[in-house]
């Protein structure tokens, strides 16, 4: 079985093998295979709706899942063929693969399913989130290229922006406030800015940004949308509100398990097909593989997003509720109180809640350690590490783990207070025992001190 990402066509899935010895087809089902421009035409409102329609890969030999491609090279049934292929005259299109950093048939699946639950032409899958980005970062912007990002972001990603892309690209980076829209207006230079580049939901301040505003304002200069979607997959569907591009890691909550590091490229076929030119291609050339292995994986666990996601959500909302009546100071943009939640309410998908990660701002981060200790080694709430997606609930102080790469000046102005602890909220457990938890070790604290 094939799929793949080509310069005229968009394969969706194709249950077509090329006869061994020729260039032959076996043809069964022509209805899977989409156009670009019927693609623009297909109905996609529901992420889970979407993941569902996507065809279903079997196994070689009719198993109910997807067999692995643990291949790392291809053969060819004839001489003449090797030629062909590497002329681009043959390919994933019609089952033809030279090699796995270019194009494996199980990682291609994957990055259908992908694209399917961002609702985007294509997308190609890569060995982490980071590579995604600065892939995605390294096509669109050549030496001299201008980025305008927002001010609140991941701190890997702000680094890569501020440090790494100005010293050995040439690239530089306008970081604004991505509330303020006049101040992103302003700082887009037509002409001269290639992407304006955002979170969704921002890490950690858990700012909402206005994707189609926001987009609208870009592509009247001519610049391209990039988004990471991945503190928000299923609530939010960006290129559905008007971006070009949306990154995840896949490691957090789309993988589920914190055991798989990946990442995901979804985005106009054009694009995808760039980045894996021969010559040209940032994906093709740095190779930031995906193992089929962990394609395979992945592949088993997205079904049941849609449930994790939400329970992820409810939970988080849940737990935001009662906090904030205890007198904690929490950002959460489920509540009424959050600067984007009427915002984020008008942009979700229905039925998906308002995202799984909620802040709890002690102001210092001593107090900070003091909670997470408690936390965890006292009442078993939850986990000190970084990430999020993860079952368990897992804690971090933002400041001084996931965000140290900015300095001070870069953390006040992106919002990050010292004593920020960030939750990803799991779903482990009964909602009252987890909560019982909880509720334990903020009346530890408060023994020791005043809120």
């Amino acid at each position: 079985m094939a799929d793949t990402l080509n310069q005229n066509n968009i394969v969706v899935s194709s249950n077509k093998k090329r006869s061994s010895g020729s260039d032959e087809w076996d043809h069964h089902d022509d209805s899977f295979f989409v156009t670009k421009k019927q693609s623009k035409s297909l109905v996609w409102e529901d992420p889970a709706a979407a993941l569902a329609n996507a065809r279903h890969e079997f196994g070689e030999h009719g198993g109910v899942n997807m067999s692995i491609e643990a291949s790392a090279t291809f053969t060819v049934m004839e001489p003449e063929t090797m030629r062909r292929m590497f002329s681009g005259e043959l390919g994933p299109d019609r089952d033809f693969f030279i090699y796995s950093r270019h194009f494996n048939p199980t990682v291609l699946n994957l990055g259908r399913l992908m694209a399917a639950l961002e609702g985007t032409e294509a997308a190609y899958c890569t060995a982490s989130g980071m590579s995604a980005i600065s892939s995605v970062l390294l096509q669109l912007c050549s030496s001299g290229g201008h980025v305008v990002a927002s001010q609140t972001l991941y701190g890997g990603t702000h680094a890569l922006l501020t440090h790494f892309l100005p010293r050995a690209c040439n690239i530089t980076t306008s970081f604004v406030d991505i509330r303020d829209l006049e101040m992103v207006n302003e700082a887009i230079v037509e002409g001269r800015t290639n992407v304006l580049y955002f979170e969704s939901v921002s890490n950690p301040t858990l700012t909402v940004a206005n994707v189609p505003v926001l987009s609208r304002i870009a592509h009247e200069k001519g610049v391209t949308v990039v988004v990471d979607n991945t503190f928000a997959p299923m609530v939010l569907s960006p290129a559905k509100l008007g971006a070009d591009v949306v990154v995840h890691s896949i490691s957090k909550y789309i993988s589920g398990g914190a055991d798989i590091i990946a990442g995901a490229v979804c985005g106009p076929a054009s694009l995808v097909n760039s980045m894996m030119d021969l010559h040209q291609g940032s994906l093709m050339l740095l190779g930031p593989t995906m193992n089929p292995k962990v394609a395979f994986e992945i592949a088993e666990r997205l079904p049941h997003l849609g449930l994790r996601m939400k329970e992820h959500c409810k939970r988080a909302l849940e737990y935001a509720t009662r906090m904030t009546k205890l007198g904690l100071k929490v950002i959460y943009p489920g509540l009424e109180v959050h600067p984007d939640h009427a915002l984020l309410k008008s942009l979700a998908n229905k039925d998906y809640g308002y995202g799984g990660i909620l802040c709890v701002d002690m102001e210092t981060e001593d107090r900070a350690n003091r909670l997470m200790n408690v936390l965890q080694n006292f009442t078993q709430f939850g986990f000190m590490a970084v990430s999020l997606g993860y079952y368990e609930t897992l804690m971090s102080c933002s400041g001084s783990s996931t965000s140290s790469e900015l300095n001070n000046e870069e953390k006040e102005l992106a919002g990050i207070s010292p004593g920020l602890v960030r939750m990803s909220i799991g779903y482990n457990g009964s909602l009252e025992q987890k909560w019982s938890q909880l509720e334990k070790a903020l009346s530890k604290m408060q023994e020791k001190m005043a809120f």
